[in-house]
């Protein structure tokens, strides 16, 4: 059936960066169309580390523009890099306006401090439950505003386009039932790939649908083969979606080492354990090769466990761990895409009325690394300001001729192909590569008859087959093999 209410802007994804462009491109009428409700499926409500910018005394937007630099292994684009922090602080107000409370120290904002940062600057609410406060706030808001309607329950299923240029969206819900929403633009915030790994500290509804959907409708694809992994996630012993063990721990003085309580970062980086998170997570996947998971040692942190950090703390209890007198056990895992959808500082892929917006969009922000705590602000930052240009611009008129077709992913893998290609994903793009895994996984992909027409796999071979073409490491992208 067609839904025809006018032609609002249809915003894929409610997470912070789907949901900031929602709400900055007031006055304009927006559809937020989400797979799950109030954010819940999306990397945002995850996040626990918090926000960074320069707000504390003595720091400056340069310094953090020049640790993202740093981070980025330099392969970031200069001028993103500079927007991003220089709205840092701006972000961090508009959410105290909307009465976002953060962690205080007295009438000063508590500031954290995490890998590859030399300044105390990370914003939390919570202590580790950041995301979810920011989500919760941008919810509300959101909801509350008039220009903005909600579509939940529901997956973004092909693009119609009309002469190459968007001309509608096709939603299916749980029951297979299917909506045509006319639109002339459409922003993609769907989130990144995590899910097609066996280990990931990322929902199952990031598996890169909306990556897919727009290299369909013929955007290009940009830097796919960086990949970050996170150094700790807790090692419970499952494949899937791990609880994340949040760096802001290795800030407040939690150290990282083997069975025999040594270091593991003694010697190799000035920052130790506050490493960027490229460097933290080959440490820690080295001595998991070696003896099945790392250990985090925070149990300084006593009684305050519980204040400070009380998302770890109570997945830690769930699985049997008292964190304020046990070592954590932890493994790297798949936690954020710096590739995706190339576009620009607007967002703009190149494909008429086709935006993409948060960690499916690659502008180049990141580098070939991300900074800790530089995924929300992201969201923040650059879709506030393509929400902005949005509602400045006004609707784009629609194509009046030209042959209609659909953008659409294809079929999906069955569960079982899925669960052996996060496997050899896993094997393959994980923190440490060589070109001999890379070229053997992509033949095996090849002659793979299981995940006939599987979009997964078709992404899956343009993940290895980017990763096989940059011989030489670079960020995230370590090459064990390289000269």
């Amino acid at each position: 059936m067609s839904a025809r209410r006018g032609l609002p802007l249809v915003v894929v994804g409610s997470g912070v960066a789907g949901l900031s462009v929602a709400l900055a491109a007031a006055p304009r009428p927006v559809l937020v169309v989400a797979r799950g409700s109030d954010g819940g499926d999306s990397a945002s409500a995850r996040a626990q580390g918090g926000i960074a910018a320069a707000v504390g005394p003595g720091d400056t937007p340069m310094a953090h523009a020049h640790d993202t630099l740093e981070a980025g292994a330099h392969h970031n684009d200069g001028a993103s890099v500079q927007y991003l922090a220089a709205r840092a602080p701006a972000a961090i107000a508009r959410l105290q306006a909307l009465g976002m409370a953060f962690d205080r120290d007295g009438e000063r904002l508590r500031l954290g401090r995490e890998g590859g940062h030399h300044a105390d600057r990370i914003v939390h609410a919570g202590g580790d439950a950041s995301g979810a406060a920011l989500l919760a706030a941008l919810l509300r808001t959101a909801r509350a505003a008039g220009h903005i309607r909600f579509r939940e329950g529901v997956q973004a299923e092909a693009l119609l386009l009309r002469a190459d240029a968007v001309a509608g969206i096709r939603l299916c819900d749980a029951h297979g039932d299917t909506t045509l929403v006319e639109c002339t633009e459409a922003v993609l915030a769907t989130g990144g790939i995590g899910a097609l790994f066996s280990a990931t500290t990322n929902p199952a509804g990031a598996d890169g649908n909306g990556l897919m959907l727009g290299l369909a409708a013929g955007a290009a694809a940009r830097d796919l083969e960086f990949v970050q992994f996170h150094p700790t996630a807790l090692a419970t012993g499952d494949d899937g979606t791990l609880p994340l063990v949040t760096e802001a721990l290795r800030g407040a003085g939690a150290r990282l080492c083997d069975a025999h309580g040594r270091s593991l970062s003694a010697g190799l980086h000035p920052l130790g354990d506050l490493a960027p998170r490229d460097l933290v997570a080959r440490w820690v996947w080295k001595e998991t090769c070696r003896n099945g998971h790392a250990w985090l040692d925070a149990t300084l942190l006593g009684d305050a466990w519980p204040v400070r950090f009380p998302t770890v703390h109570a997945a830690c209890l769930a699985h049997g761990l008292d964190p304020a007198r046990q070592r954590i056990p932890v493994v790297p895992a798949a936690h954020f895409h710096m590739g995706g959808l190339a576009c620009d500082r607007d967002g703009r892929t190149g494909v008429r009325g086709l935006y993409a917006v948060g960690e499916v969009a690659c502008n180049r922000v990141h580098g070939a690394n991300r900074l800790a705590s530089n995924s929300l602000l992201e969201g923040l930052v650059f879709g506030h300001r393509l929400g902005r240009r949005l509602a400045e611009a006004g609707a784009l008129p629609p194509v009046a001729h030209g042959a209609h077709r659909w953008a659409e992913r294809g079929a999906a893998a069955d569960p079982q192909a899925l669960a052996r290609l996060r496997a050899l994903l896993w094997n393959a793009m994980g923190p440490v590569r060589d070109g001999g895994t890379l070229a053997s996984a992509l033949r095996t992909l090849d002659g793979d008859i299981g995940m006939p027409g599987g979009w997964q796999r078709r992404l899956a071979i343009l993940l290895l087959a980017t990763a096989l073409q940059r011989g030489a490491s670079l960020g995230a992208h370590y090459r064990s093999d390289a000269a």
